[in-house]
């Protein structure tokens, strides 16, 4: 699809890659990178494919880049079945940063499904040798807030989705806020939940639909966040899967890795975890507690150890 091109376009671009196959609707690719380049990028997918998916594609390689990169990209930051735009900056940006790269992400407006337009900027102050993450416990409670973002649609569906999120989950009124953009191109609308501990922050999101009521977006966010608060672990199952490559580059270099707590892996994450190791020299260890907790250890072999 659009933002699968996209993203394999961009990614041959910052990698100077010789490609076949970069088509709409290509069931095969060929991929061969030269040498990577830092610097400044702008991709726009031109629908409102996923933005936040083409990130994803080059921020590993940007972060460990010999030179500072800036990414400017256009399409859509808030899409259901793609990380949106606040899990990004908000949970899983601070945790690459304590693996050494500085990331400052910002969103000049949203973009939604079907209109898109929206437009991101995301700056990279790279790390040639990563740190290893070492992620076992939240920490103290620092912030819980809940933010309903309104495009070009009546604010009162966002007050009632922040309504129903805090009368649930028992939490003070001051918690919601709702935020209004008129400017962007088409309507949509996003519920964000943020967990803030002291050693990690997780991300809740929910996304509306034409014809499904504000109380309803707010009940699939809020069944995430229960979930998340009935235990102890500190990521939850998305941001679990985020965390596998930028540890895996890290124990391939010798100097990175680590090993941290979730509620469990979804099906994903587990593909991710075989994937990474097909290509990677590096140790994964994964230890299932139950149904709802997991620890996943991903290290430097032996031979590659610092």
């Amino acid at each position: 699809m659009r933002q699968h091109l996209t993203a394999f376009q961009a990614a041959a671009q910052i990698g100077n890659a010789d490609v076949e196959g970069d088509s709409l609707g290509s069931s095969k690719v060929t991929f061969s990178p030269h040498e990577l380049a830092a610097g400044d990028y702008h991709f726009n997918i031109g629908t409102a494919g996923s933005t936040m998916l083409v990130l994803q594609t080059v921020l590993p390689a940007l972060m460990v880049a010999d030179g500072p990169s800036t990414v400017v990209l256009e399409g859509g930051t808030h899409n259901p079945f793609a990380p949106p735009f606040d899990f990004l900056q908000r949970a899983y940006a601070p945790l690459v940063e304590r693996l050494g790269p500085k990331i400052e992400m910002t969103l000049e407006r949203p973009g939604f499904y079907p209109a898109g337009g929206g437009r991101a900027v995301v700056t990279i102050e790279p790390a040639q040798q990563l740190k290893p993450l070492n992620l076992m416990g939240r920490g103290d409670l620092v912030r819980r807030s809940v933010r309903a973002i309104v495009s070009n649609l009546p604010r009162q569906i966002g007050e009632r989705e922040c309504r129903r999120v805090i009368n649930r989950c028992d939490w003070d009124h001051d918690c919601g806020t709702v935020d209004e953009f008129q400017q962007a191109r088409g309507p949509g609308n996003a519920l964000i939940v943020e967990i803030e501990s002291r050693h990690v922050t997780e991300v809740f999101t929910s996304f509306g639909e034409k014809g499904r009521p504000a109380e309803a977006v707010a009940e699939k966010c809020v069944k995430q966040v229960l979930r998340y608060l009935k235990g102890d672990a500190p990521v939850g199952e998305n941001l679990a899967d985020q965390l596998i490559l930028p540890l895996a580059i890290g124990a391939s270099q010798g100097s990175g890795g680590g090993r941290f707590r979730t509620l469990g892996l979804s099906e994903h994450s587990t593909t991710h975890l075989e994937v990474v190791q097909r290509f990677l020299d590096i140790q994964v260890e994964v230890e299932e507690k139950d149904r709802d907790e997991a620890i996943v250890s991903i290290q430097p072999t032996f031979q590659n150890a610092i």
